[in-house]
Order: structure tokens, then sequence, then C-alpha cells
């Protein structure tokens, strides 16, 4: 599981583009030795990219450990990523992106049992918005929560992206498939 870092060591913001991903393009900003940001294209809620500060080079720490983590996350060959993490936010996202890493590779939870988990059973909404927010997409893994009934709901990605990461997750079945009833498959 990504160790989660209290705050960044005070080194400076800096970003790296992973240009080729099976999910498009993604820019990772760091801190110091501490991942901040992992970003999509097109992502809602992504910062300016002037905010993230001067780009470095992939092969630089801590950017190196990234891309090999992420290269073998996108080979089926990692479930958990081990990395320095400093997502920002209030208290309280970030206790909701602690929990989200507990979810296991493959599985996913409602927004509501995301929010019983963390002790505030009626608090699905608000569980909804923080999950929106995460900063640090695909390692901090938003894109595990789901619907109520299985509906694929609320992914700053794009709900195209979630269901392929969802499907790369449960073995690589083809995106868009439907069950025999004719319905999109329930991811939990």
């Amino acid at each position: 599981m990504s160790t989660p870092a209290p705050a960044p060591d005070g080194g400076a913001r800096c970003h790296a583009l992973l240009p080729d991903t099976p999910y498009g393009p993604l820019t990772l900003v760091a801190e110091g030795n501490a991942l901040t940001g992992l970003y999509m294209t097109d992502q809602r809620h992504r910062p300016p990219q002037e905010s993230f500060g001067p780009p470095e080079d992939v092969t630089a720490p801590p950017f190196a450990a990234a891309v090999q983590q992420l290269r073998a996350y996108f080979d089926g060959t990692l479930t958990d990523f081990d990395l320095p993490l400093a997502p920002r936010g209030t208290p309280f996202q970030r206790r909701v992106w602690a929990a989200l890493r507990e979810i296991p590779y493959g599985a996913t939870l409602s927004y509501g049992q995301l929010a019983g988990r963390l002790g505030k059973p009626s608090a699905a909404r608000a569980v909804g918005l923080a999950n929106g927010k995460n900063p640090i997409g695909i390692i901090i893994p938003c894109h595990r929560v789901i619907g109520a009934g299985g509906s694929l709901t609320g992914y700053g990605g794009g709900l195209d992206r979630k269901r392929r990461l969802l499907d790369f997750e449960r073995g690589g079945a083809p995106r868009g498939r439907v069950d025999a009833g004719g319905q999109q498959p329930l991811f939990g």
C-alpha cells in the first residue's frame, strides 16, 4: 500500500508527464520526495498547469518509482502501490482518501459503504464529493467507488476511464460488455 507522507518535505513543486498510458497522458506532481498529484487530461478538478511547478524528467526522483509502479500496474503485475504520497486536502478528504487505499484491487464499494467504514453512514454525499477531489487518481483508487446499485457515477477522469479501469482490474473484460439481460454489469 502507498505510504502516506504527513506533508511534503519542503522541496520545490515540480511535475513530469507520462505521455503514453492506456488511459491517456498522465501528469505527475511532486513536492520533495512525495507525490502530490496524478492528473489525467480533461480531468474534472484538475488544477491549472502553471500550479504544477517546472517540468522534470520522469526518470528523476520521486517520479521514477511512480512511473515504474504505474507501468507494472498497467502490465497487470502490480496490484498495490508503495509510494510516498502527500495529497493536499481537508482532514475529512484525507480520511476518505486513506479509506480508498484500503479497497482491494478488483473490488468496489458504494459511496454509502465507504461512508459507513468511516463511521459516518449518512455522509455518502460528502464522501462522494471528497472522492471527486482526489488529487492522486489511480494510485489512490477513487475509481473503485460506485453508486448504490452498482452504477458507475462520478469519476473525475470520465466514466469511460472508470469503466475501463474497473474492467481491467476485474481481469481485462472487454470495455462496454453487457450481461445476458442487456444491462451494464455490476462491479461490486
